[in-house]
């Protein structure tokens, strides 16, 4: 699926321009290839390679509709696609999923070996704070709340939390509330932060950081759910990934616990839960109401 497929939009035109900053802003942060120790900066520019960047795209999105200039948010969408980066290689090792398979190439591990792995997860993480401190386009105050954002959102009580909770839940049948306070976690904490990252960027007031907040919990369950849909309704090399890990694993999903209509259902309400929020955000929500619809009609 095209990134300017699902309507013609203005934003839509401008995704390849933030696509090309973010990937200056990455490469310039990264290491180059070349500097000892090679074979782990080749992996983590590796790691980096392929994606929608989905994430960058609403720090982008959601800083436009708050009228900030794109210098202000590069830094931020740098870190949280490198903490995203991180959080695949990872996820993607012996101990964890145990997958060979991501964006339609080999994983980290198995391109390279599980040491690099492990040190490219490990660097790529550090490098995303690195990018927050070392951008000249915030002051300290936007860049320490920012920190404290994604550190939030990347830790035990965020996204590495849910992948423990994921991880313990095999074999096992949640309820729905387990579930989606599990994926709030896991999935949903990353892209919430997003959100956060922009309106502190634009200083935004507390109501309209609520609404940016609420936007960015939407999205973030019914893109899992999406998620689920998906990995038992498409083949593995439609996804790129190993289709229907969750299900050969025995764990909780929206279509095990609704069915797959119902777990559709659920997702098309919570985008337009998201749409509702994006319009009380500003009168410049077309942005977000774009990433929407486009993360809506993914197909993988």
């Amino acid at each position: 699926m095209s990134l300017t497929s699902p309507e013609v939009s203005a934003f839509a035109d401008r995704v390849p321009a933030y696509l090309t900053r973010l990937e200056r802003t990455t490469d310039t942060l990264l290491p180059p290839a070349s500097i000892d120790p090679e074979r782990l900066h080749q992996a983590m520019r590796y790691a980096c390679e392929g994606g929608k960047h989905l994430r960058a795209l609403m720090v982008y999105a959601a800083g436009e509709a708050l009228g900030v200039k794109a210098e202000k948010l590069d830094a931020a969408a740098c870190a949280v696609e490198l903490i995203h980066a991180y959080s695949l290689v990872h996820d993607d090792l012996p101990a964890m999923d145990d997958d060979d398979l991501r964006r339609g190439r080999p994983t980290v591990h198995k391109a390279y070996d599980e040491a690099i792995g492990i040190l490219v997860g490990d660097a790529l993480q550090t490098s995303a704070f690195e990018a927050l401190v070392t951008t000249d386009a915030l002051d300290a105050e936007q860049k320490v709340r920012m920190i404290r954002a994604l550190a939030h959102a990347s830790g035990s009580l965020g996204m590495v939390g849910g992948q423990a909770v994921d991880m313990a839940s095999e074999n096992l049948t949640l309820t729905l509330a387990q579930l989606e306070s599990l994926h709030a976690r896991k999935t949903g904490a990353l892209i919430l932060v997003t959100c956060q990252l922009a309106g502190i960027a634009a200083n935004a007031s507390a109501a309209v950081q609520h609404a940016l907040e609420t936007y960015g919990k939407c999205i973030g369950l019914a893109f899992q759910i999406q998620d689920d849909v998906l990995d038992v309704t498409t083949d593995t090399a439609t996804l790129g990934k190993t289709a229907g890990k969750d299900v050969a694993q025995n764990k909780s999903t929206f279509p095990s616990l609704l069915g797959l209509d119902p777990a559709r259902q659920r997702a098309d309400a919570l985008f337009d839960e998201a749409r509702a929020a994006a319009r009380s955000v500003s009168g410049r929500a077309e942005p977000l109401l774009w990433l929407a619809d486009y993360i809506q009609q993914r197909d993988h």
